[in-house]
């Protein structure tokens, strides 16, 4: 499977390009890198990580629960890393800052198979003002 990287020119410029990319798409800011990763991507998945993963992946969870997508968006749990985070949305849902429906739209596990195939049967909630 072809892999693509979608890059800021300033970060192409300090050499950190993997070099196992099949192609690059250089745009000019942050900004733009997640607009075309959104407009390429059929679903989003978190993988462990720093500020930056959970950013880009809140901000794709919100755009959906918007309505400005509506593809699933998913974390991969190893070894619970998400635990706490979920944990947070579950304290949002109770204290009802979070829709029990758009906690619910999450896909959690930690087995890769199980979040593909319930990415494949994903059914997005109604839209937030219908």
């Amino acid at each position: 499977m072809p892999v693509t990287g979608v890059m800021p020119n300033h970060l192409i410029a300090k050499e950190l390009l993997s070099p196992s990319l099949d192609d690059v798409i250089a745009v000019h800011s942050m900004h733009e890198r997640k607009q075309e990763m959104a407009d390429r991507a059929d679903a989003f998945l978190a993988l462990p990580g720093g500020s930056g993963t959970f950013e880009e992946i809140l901000e794709q969870w919100t755009w959906s629960q918007l309505g400005v997508h509506r593809k699933p968006c998913g974390f991969l749990n190893v070894a619970g890393y998400f635990d706490p985070f979920l944990k947070m949305c579950e304290t949002m849902t109770q204290e009802g800052f979070l829709k029990p429906a758009y906690l619910e739209m999450l896909v959690v596990s930690a087995d890769p198979e199980d979040i593909i195939h319930r990415f494949q049967n994903y059914q997005a909630p109604s839209n937030k003002w219908t």
